[in-house]
């Protein structure tokens, strides 16, 4: 843990309500018994900064031996951020991964021209009641990183960077942010935080991104004398200087962005690229299911069942 002078007293209080470019509230999503909350991408808004996909899974309950099982099913172009708050996933993947992410740590997985992954609950898990509750969010890769080879990057707890001050808990997941640096490989400029606020505690948003949205997760923050409650994400304008301020019950809030991208990403069930070539070629892979001598294969422990390519 560190303190960091970003985070000292003298937070910019004049700012006006138009500071927020965007305010998303997030559409509801059913995965077959499994409700989300997709915020992006947005009909006003489809990144912010890199992100091109953020969605809330749970908070949700789960009896003993029930679960999560998301079939194997393929992606390009994009990292995908798993980071949870209450329970856990069994992550396989087509490159040999298999990794169990529990909460505060981090999955990331960047598809670059082409990975296939599982996430289920894991056995532990199924053997108790249990919940639910995470973040997952993909980004989009820059169109020079769209065709690399895929890898995984899993980083414990203890390795993601803590920056606290009065009031304040911000773990760093990806990216730069008030002089710190968290351990995953980044491809373009970014930063994503898991930030906690006691009731009354003033946070600044890093004002050295381009691009900057939070989400609230927990409880509720103003911005600019406007009260703004769970469930909702605002994007701002870029070169603002802002501050939330917690509400009576604290909040919880993910903090996201970095750099724009050269231009906006076609996006079809769980591809994203540069181009509508790419995307219509990875279906055809997809649709072929030459597991091993095409684009996509299925990880190694887990090739019973797979996501068949939409309708």
């Amino acid at each position: 843990m560190s303190w960091n002078p970003a985070l000292a007293p003298g937070c910019p209080d004049e700012i006006g309500v138009d500071a927020i470019e965007t305010l998303i509230i997030p559409r509801a999503r059913d995965l077959g018994g499994f409700e989300v909350k997709r915020a992006l991408p947005a009909p006003k808004r489809q990144m912010v900064g890199p992100f091109i996909f953020f969605d809330q899974a749970g908070p949700a309950e789960f009896l003993t031996g029930q679960g999560i099982d998301v079939r194997p099913h393929p992606h390009i172009g994009l990292g995908t951020v798993t980071y949870l708050y209450q329970g856990d996933f069994h992550h396989r993947d087509s490159i040999g991964t298999d990794q169990i992410i529990r909460p505060g740590a981090l999955n990331w997985m960047v598809a670059g021209k082409g990975v296939t992954h599982s996430e289920r609950t894991s056995a532990e898990g199924r053997s108790g009641p249990h919940s639910l509750y995470g973040i997952q969010t993909w980004m989009a890769l820059p169109e020079d990183k769209e065709d690399m080879d895929p890898i995984f990057e899993h980083h414990g707890k203890d390795a993601i960077p803590e920056i606290e001050d009065e009031g304040i808990n911000a773990k760093l997941i990806l990216g730069t942010a008030y002089g710190q640096s968290a351990p995953a490989t980044m491809f373009s400029e970014t930063f994503y935080l898991d930030v906690t606020l006691q009731a009354g505690a003033r946070f600044p948003l890093p004002d050295d991104h381009e691009d900057r949205g939070l989400y609230i997760t927990q409880g509720s923050v103003s911005i600019a004398g406007q009260d703004f409650a769970a469930g909702q994400m605002m994007v701002f304008r870029p070169g603002d200087k802002i501050t939330v301020s917690a509400g009576a019950q604290g909040a919880r809030l993910m903090a996201l962005g970095g750099a724009t991208l050269n231009g906006p990403r076609h996006v079809w069930w769980n591809f994203v690229a540069s181009s509508k070539e790419k995307i219509e070629a990875a279906k055809e892979e997809w649709r072929a299911s030459r597991w091993g001598e095409g684009l996509f294969d299925l990880p190694p422990d887990d090739r019973d069942e797979f996501i068949p390519l939409p309708d």
